[in-house]
């Protein structure tokens, strides 16, 4: 049979999955599935986490690597963490080191742009910090699926020629070299349905698995890594390796309605829903399916954006601080910019005072919100030979403006787009949930939000329902599913509407909700993806 598997002409639905052991919800069925094995071995949500975050660099390595960074809300005993395992630029990466190389921004792909990669970290640490089984336990699953191969999913298999068609271009650099031969063995990407292997991997994995990561940071690892940096000119070091470790933070919220909604503070990007969240829990949205519903939901998403934009990176490196930007005041002060015309958003002056994602619960009362990404596809392009670690492109999110608050410095941790959420009521945990994919993640953190508060709509609902995407000025793309005449109205509202040809650009995410009287847990995932929700 000759089918095209990313062709479905008629109309589907998911149900939304209840399950009351455990539960598990990402986006390949593969590590959902690894992540609920080590819930059946005796594992808690901490250690599923562990697993499936582990085997996702492996099962969709479109969105994340062994060189990724990563983000976590964590929610055991009866108390919400957060954790920061996003690494900083190297000490030798600066904007004098760029220029000296004839540079006057960084670039996209190649080992310049690569900043010190915190996923390895994050999964030792929380392990260490929370689980229950052995960390080398949490491995297998992630080993087996890189030793023994496994089928190219669908949604994987598109992005993974889309990445191939990129780095082919420069197949005749050896930078690209080590990435061709991993992630094209055969001098293409893997097609949907043909199975794929990365002996490279499989090591690497063990060797983090034996070592707790250190293998990673100051170990066999960290050489290899430190080798391949000098001879390609590159910044990193093993003395940047070896110098970093997680951050355990306090997680920021803003009440909601009634709901706390909680975000990691900056250097992510989470502060940009809370702000829009603030904005809008002084209006009346009115009917879902409304103009003017979505026009006051862009119009505080856009506000909120420029803010972000204009103010975070580094917390430490703030010139404001996250509660002013959080304030009631300020709330109401960017509230009132709302008018009913399309606004051209500024920064405001407060008063003073890529990505993959995935949710895991267990009966224990355990809830984990976690996030990884290599934040553009594939990437820097950038992989270290014979391991299989494909690095992050994170540093090409700083600025080269000396007068901009994200300016490139050494040792500083740039603006970062994963966002892991979580949300509470009255004390007690509702669950994790994520949108992923780049900037679009505090906008689907944004509409899901109001999905599920504002409109009671169940999981699996809150992320189907069609999405917008505010992208600069008054232009916003806006998905299919979107009535004709919102679309229409919107644009006579003077927002520049975009409808997009396919429904990549609206992110991916998930959703476990638990019910507090029967501790029953209800789970989602995307339908713009492959994933699944694993239960018990």
């Amino acid at each position: 049979m000759n089918f095209d598997y990313l062709q479905y002409p008629y109309p589907s639905q998911r149900m939304t999955t209840f399950g009351e052991k455990g539960m598990v919800a990402t986006s390949q069925p593969l590590a959902a599935q690894a992540g609920l094995r080590i819930l059946q071995l005796g594992g808690n949500a901490i250690d599923a986490a562990v697993a499936t975050a582990a085997c996702l660099t492996v099962v969709e390595p479109t969105s994340n690597g062994i060189g990724s960074d990563a983000f976590a809300l964590i929610w055991t005993k009866g108390e919400l963490h957060g954790l920061n395992s996003s690494g900083p630029a190297p000490e030798r990466m600066s904007i004098e080191a760029l220029k000296k190389k004839g540079l006057e921004g960084i670039p996209k792909l190649g080992p310049l742009s690569v900043t010190v990669p915190g996923a390895p970290a994050a999964w030792a640490e929380i392990s260490e910090k929370h689980g229950k089984l052995p960390f080398a336990k949490l491995m297998e699953p992630a080993i087996e699926y890189a030793e023994s191969g496994y089928p190219v999913s669908p949604t994987l298999g598109k992005y993974w020629k889309e990445g191939y068609s990129l780095y082919q271009k420069g197949i005749e650099k050896d930078e690209f070299e080590a990435w061709c031969k991993v992630f094209a063995p055969n001098g293409k990407a893997p097609g949907i349905g043909e199975i794929w292997q990365s002996p490279g991997h499989a090591d690497t994995l063990r060797k983090i698995a034996d070592t707790k990561a250190e293998a990673f940071y100051s170990g066999e690892l960290a050489e290899q890594m430190d080798r391949y940096f000098k001879n390609n000119d590159g910044f990193l070091s093993k003395k940047d390796l070896e110098n970093f470790k997680p951050e355990w933070v306090k997680p920021i919220r803003m009440n909601y309605k009634g709901y706390d909604v909680w975000e990691i503070p900056p250097n992510g990007q989470g502060l940009i829903a809370l702000m829009a969240l603030n904005i809008l829990k002084g209006i009346d949205l009115g009917g879902k399916e409304e103009v003017e519903t979505y026009h006051k939901q862009i119009e505080a998403l856009k506000l909120a954006f420029v803010d972000g934009q204009a103010h975070i990176t580094q917390e430490s490196k703030m010139r404001l601080k996250v509660e002013d930007l959080l304030s009631d005041g300020y709330g109401e002060d960017r509230r009132k910019l709302i008018g009913d015309m399309a606004i051209q958003p500024l920064p405001g002056k407060p008063r003073t005072g890529g990505t993959v994602y995935l949710a895991a619960a267990d009966d224990e009362g355990n809830m984990v919100s976690f996030i990884q990404s290599n934040y553009m596809g594939f990437g820097s392009g950038i992989v270290v030979p014979g391991t299989g670690i494909s690095l992050q492109n994170r540093g090409y999110n700083f600025s080269m403006d000396p007068n901009h608050v994200n300016v490139l410095e050494p040792g500083k941790k740039t603006y970062h787009t994963i966002i892991p959420g979580f949300l509470t009521k009255a004390g007690q945990p509702v669950g994790p949930f994520g949108v992923m994919g780049g900037f679009m993640q505090p906008q689907g953190h944004l509409q899901v939000m109001v999905n599920t508060i504002d409109y009671q709509m169940n999981p699996q609902a809150a992320l189907d329902a069609p999405r917008w995407q505010w992208s600069d000025n008054k232009t916003v793309l806006v998905e299919n599913g979107i009535q004709d005449h919102i679309v229409q109205a919107l644009a006579r509202k003077g927002h520049d509407i975009q409808v997009a040809s396919d429904n990549k650009p609206f992110g991916r995410g998930q959703i476990i909700w638990k019910d507090q009287e029967t501790g029953v847990l209800s789970g989602a995932t995307e339908c713009r993806t492959d994933g699944s929700v694993a239960v018990w």
